[in-house]
C-alpha cells in the first residue's frame, strides 16, 4: 500500500512541475508531502510560526488541530478534543495559539509551547476565520448569522459588529481602519470600520455567488475574491469598489494568497489544483499556471518567510491525510 501511494506522489511531482499555461518557468514546484496520521475528514485553515517553523492546521473532521514540525517533516503534536476546529491562528510575539471551533462556536486559547488551555471565550455559534492586527494587538473571528467579534490577546471581549450574513475570509487593512469581510450568503463584500465598529459600506458580487476565499494587495489598493459559481478571480478596487478584470479560476476554491515580492496570486481549489495569477499592472492579470494537487484539497497557506504554499489533502479511502509543501519558484 505505501509503494502505492509514493507512485501516485511521484506523478503528482510530474505534473505539479510540468503543467503550466503559456511560456516560462513553472510558479510551484512539490517539495514534500507529510503524512497527517489518523486525521479524518475535512481539513479547514492553518497557521504558522515562521521562527519555529510549525504548522498548526485545523483538522475539523478529526476534531484536532494538528500540529506539523516542518523541519523534521511529521507532525509532532495534536490537540484534541475540539469541535470542528475552523481557524487557526498563532501569535508569535505572545506565543499563543488561538483555535476557532464551529460546532460550540468557541475560541481557545493555548500555549504556544505545551499546548496547555489557558482561557475559553464563547462566541454563540459557529466561529470561523481568525486574523491578527499586530499594531493594535487585537484578535479579529467571524461567527454566527453574521458578526465580527475583535478580542484582545489575553481573550478579553473587546466588540462585536453585526454584519448580514456569515462571515468567510476577511483581510485587515494595515495603513486604514478598515476591514475587507466576505459574506457568500448576501453576495456582497462588506467595509467594516475597526474604529467604528461598523459597516460602513458594501460591494455587492453581481451574478458571481460562492464568494468565499480572500485576498488582499494593499499597495496597488486592490482586493482578490474568488467565487466558485461561476469559478471566477474578481479583481476589486479598494478605492472604488469597481471590477476591472475577472478570470476564469480553479473550481472549489477556500484560500487566496497574494505574493508581494513576485506579484502574484495563488488560489487552492477543491477541483485539484492551484490557479497561479501573476500582476501585469494592476488593472490587469493572467492564469500563469494551473498546478494540479488532489481533488478536495481546497485550503492552504502561504509563507512569504520561508518561499512555501502548503496545501491541505484530506484523507482518501487508504492514503493518509497529507500537507503538500510547494516552493516558490522565483
Amino acid at each position: 500500500m505505501r509503494i502505492g501511494r509514493n507512485i501516485r506522489l511521484n506523478m503528482l511531482f510530474l505534473l505539479s512541475t510540468t503543467v503550466a499555461m503559456g511560456q516560462g518557468a513553472v510558479p510551484l514546484k512539490l517539495e514534500k508531502t507529510i503524512e497527517l496520521p489518523d486525521a479524518q475528514g475535512r481539513i479547514d485553515h492553518m497557521s504558522l510560526d515562521v521562527a519555529g517553523q510549525r504548522l498548526f492546521v485545523s483538522a475539523l473532521g478529526n476534531n484536532t488541530v494538528e500540529v506539523v514540525d516542518l523541519k523534521a517533516g511529521k507532525r509532532a503534536n495534536t490537540i484534541s478534543g475540539l469541535k470542528e476546529p475552523q481557524g487557526a491562528l498563532y501569535v508569535a510575539d505572545k506565543n499563543r495559539l488561538f483555535v476557532a471551533s464551529s460546532k460550540d462556536g468557541t475560541v481557545k486559547i493555548f500555549d504556544g509551547t505545551s499546548f496547555q488551555l489557558l482561557k475559553t471565550i464563547e462566541y454563540r455559534e459557529d466561529a470561523d476565520n481568525l486574523r491578527y492586527d499586530a499594531a493594535r494587538q487585537r484578535v479579529y473571528v467571524g461567527f454566527g448569522g453574521g458578526a465580527l467579534g475583535e478580542l484582545d490577546t489575553e481573550g478579553q471581549k473587546i466588540s462585536e459588529t453585526r454584519l448580514d450574513a456569515h462571515p468567510e475570509s476577511f483581510q485587515l487593512e494595515k495603513g486604514s481602519s478598515r476591514i475587507y469581510v466576505n459574506l457568500p450568503g448576501s453576495r456582497k463584500v462588506a467595509i467594516v470600520d475597526r474604529e467604528a465598529h461598523s459597516v460602513a459600506t458594501s460591494w455587492g458580487m453581481g451574478l458571481t455567488l460562492g464568494n468565499y476565499a480572500m485576498a488582499l494587495d494593499e499597495a496597488d489598493h486592490r482586493l482578490f475574491v474568488v467565487s466558485r459559481v461561476p469559478a471566477r478571480l474578481v479583481v476589486m478596487d479598494t478605492a472604488t469598489g469597481k471590477v476591472p478584470q475577472k478570470l476564469p479560476a480553479v473550481g472549489d476554491c477556500d484560500d487566496i494568497f497574494f505574493d508581494q515580492a513576485r506579484k502574484r496570486i495563488y488560489a487552492t481549489g477543491g477541483e485539484g489544483g492551484i490557479s497561479v495569477f501573476e500582476q501585469q499592472d494592476p488593472d490587469h492579470y493572467r492564469e500563469m499556471a494551473r498546478v494540479p494537487t488532489v481533488k478536495g484539497a481546497r485550503t492552504g497557506f502561504f509563507s512569504p518567510d520561508l518561499g512555501r504554499l502548503y496545501v491541505a489533502v484530506r484523507r482518501h479511502g487508504s492514503t493518509p491525510a497529507a500537507i503538500q509543501v510547494f516552493s516558490v519558484v522565483p
